[in-house]
Parts: C-alpha cells; sequence; structure tokens
C-alpha cells in the first residue's frame, strides 16, 4: 500500500465498491469522480493555494522578526561599542587626574630642591634636576622664564615696578615657578612685572 492519502483513499473506495457488488465500470467511475480536479475553486485545489498563502505570510512573518531582532542586535552592538569608548575615556581620564594630583602632591618638593640649590646646597641639584627629569617625561612643563609678556593664564603678578608705559607688561622676575601638566596649569608662577 502506497504512503500518498490519495491512493489510500482511491483504494478504499475501491475495496468499498466491490464489496457492495458493483461493478468495474462503477469502480472506475466513482475512482475518476474523486481524482477529477474542479480546478481552483475545488477543495483540494484551495487547500493547496491555503498552504501556500499560509507559508509565504509565515516566511514574511519570520522575515520581519528577524529584520526586527538583527536591529536590535546591531543597536545593542552600538550601545556596547560607545559605552566602551566612554569608559575607556572615563579610565584614561581618572588616570589622567590620577597622575595629576601626585605630581601637585610633589610640587613642593620641588620648590625645595630649587630653594636648596638657591642657598648653595649644589648636592641637591642631581636630586632636583633627576625628579624634574623624570616628571618632564610624562608631561610636566616649568614656568619660569623673564623677559616675557605677562599671562594671565600662566602668571600671578604679585609685584609691579613702573616701566616706559607704553607696550604690555612684561615678567620681570619669577619669585616661584609655576609649572604645567600636559598643556594645563598645575599651578600658576608667582612674578614681579613691568608695567
Amino acid at each position: 500500500m502506497s504512503d500518498d492519502p490519495t491512493v489510500s483513499a482511491t483504494a478504499d473506495t475501491v475495496e468499498d465498491a466491490e464489496g457492495s457488488g458493483r461493478s468495474a465500470t462503477d469502480v472506475d467511475d466513482v475512482v475518476d469522480a474523486e481524482l477529477v480536479d474542479d480546478g481552483p475553486g475545488s477543495a483540494e485545489g484551495v487547500s493547496v493555494e491555503a498552504v501556500l498563502e499560509d507559508a509565504i505570510s509565515d516566511l514574511e512573518k519570520v522575515t520581519a522578526e528577524r529584520d526586527e531582532y538583527l536591529d536590535l542586535a546591531r543597536r545593542v552592538q552600538a550601545e556596547f561599542e560607545n559605552f566602551r569608548k566612554r569608559t575607556e575615556a572615563q579610565r584614561v581620564e581618572l588616570a589622567a587626574r590620577a597622575a595629576e594630583h601626585l605630581v601637585a602632591e610633589l610640587l613642593p618638593v620641588l620648590d625645595a630642591c630649587d630653594a636648596a640649590v638657591a642657598h648653595g646646597a649644589e648636592d641637591v641639584a642631581p636630586v632636583s634636576s633627576a625628579l624634574f627629569g623624570a616628571l618632564e617625561k610624562q608631561g610636566l612643563e616649568k614656568v619660569d622664564k623673564v623677559d616675557v609678556p605677562f599671562d594671565p593664564n600662566v602668571h600671578e603678578a604679585v609685584l609691579s615696578e613702573p616701566g616706559s608705559g607704553g607696550g604690555e607688561p612684561e615678567v620681570v622676575e619669577v619669585m616661584r615657578a609655576g609649572y604645567l601638566w600636559k598643556g594645563r596649569v598645575l599651578r600658576a608662577a608667582m612674578v614681579k612685572v613691568r608695567d
């Protein structure tokens, strides 16, 4: 016996017809009537079309869901990438601030070394030079030049003397060195200016 349901149903019809005493012609007519497809309006035609339409509809739904999930996954991936970049930038900034704080704590040590060298303690000069050199490699800059225009962003005027009166004020003496850390003012230089 075949697994095809149409063949199975036809075979059952043939057995019923033979058992009822019908002739072979009658049986053939019954089988032919069951196998005839009346076209798209018949029960079998509609069910095949309906199955195809359902399959296409299901495929469209699954495709739409796939696209929605793919879009969601891409958005989540983009958000995670932005989060990763933000946290990396925050980590770098936090490390920079920690280093800046440490350098700010070391400025009095540099000032003490400079004062000791200024008072003749030459044995302190190598230590001062080594400490400043190590910090300079990391981004420390000293603001201690004289005969430069006064810049209120990096200089703090504590004394002044009269000048020729025609130009911009300029630094004539540095009383305490100022420092920049990676281009930002860590401490302004205390200076004497000429007006």
